[in-house]
């Protein structure tokens, strides 16, 4: 998607490669990047909050989020940043009233200050009850131990992620659902969803649109988001 969109902006030379890094390297990884000629980074799951722990400097919506997503290299510095946040807003198809997010991590966390942000009241659901309860005392939403009902569903687990057969939910009570998770075929929870006549927005579209955002922080450039999609699609 990236080196799509490098072709695109005819920025010769770019290339985007993936770095797994195991957690007990990830601070030591990113400090040495810069150094060694990288401009950026996207950091995934499980690496958004300690990106934002990391950074010399961060913008207002990383840190009131917690997590980030988007790393900049500049003069020695480790600039972060949070573009989950307003990609999330940007697919959706209009503003709910109710939002349950599924998760508690760093995506959760950006999808919970997004929401909120736009006055949409918050319910954050996860397994782990204690990080549930940190998230919502944090970002000012609701904890719950029980998902029900919302006028939006969320998923920001990762549930699906190795397995899209799996959902990491049953019952599907919502007529909007997006689902962060993106796989090689639709997942089970947007199949769930379709099922039951839901607007959906699949993981890819929200990987096209916080990915478009980063790479306009490198390179101060509009994103080409037509070739990013149709990168992505493609694959």
């Amino acid at each position: 998607m990236q080196e799509a969109a490098f072709a695109a902006l005819g920025l010769e030379g770019w290339t985007y490669q993936r770095l797994p890094v195991p957690e007990h390297l990830f601070a030591e990884t990113v400090r040495a990047l810069g150094g060694a000629g990288f401009l950026g980074a996207n950091v995934t799951i499980p690496h958004k909050e300690a990106a934002l722990a990391v950074a010399t400097d961060a913008t207002a919506t990383a840190r009131a989020i917690g997590a980030a997503n988007t790393l900049t290299f500049a003069d020695g510095r480790i600039e972060a940043d949070n573009t989950d946040a307003p990609a999330l807003i940007e697919a959706l198809p209009g503003l709910p009233r109710t939002a349950l997010v599924l998760g508690a991590g760093g995506s959760a966390r950006a999808a919970a200050f997004a929401l909120r942000e736009a006055g949409v009241a918050v319910r954050v659901h996860s397994r782990t009850r204690e990080r549930a309860e940190r998230l919502a005392a944090d970002l000012g939403v609701q904890a719950t131990s029980e998902p029900g009902e919302a006028d939006l569903l969320v998923n920001c687990t990762s549930v699906g992620l190795a397995d899209p057969d799996r959902s990491p939910i049953e019952d599907v009570r919502a007529p909007v659902v997006v689902d962060l998770v993106y796989a090689d075929r639709e997942t089970a929870l947007i199949r769930r969803a379709k099922a039951i006549g839901a607007t959906t927005v699949d993981g890819l579209e929200i990987l096209v649109g916080q990915g478009a955002l980063s790479l306009t922080l490198w390179t101060g450039r509009p994103a080409p988001l037509d070739a990013m999609r149709a990168a992505v699609r493609a694959s």
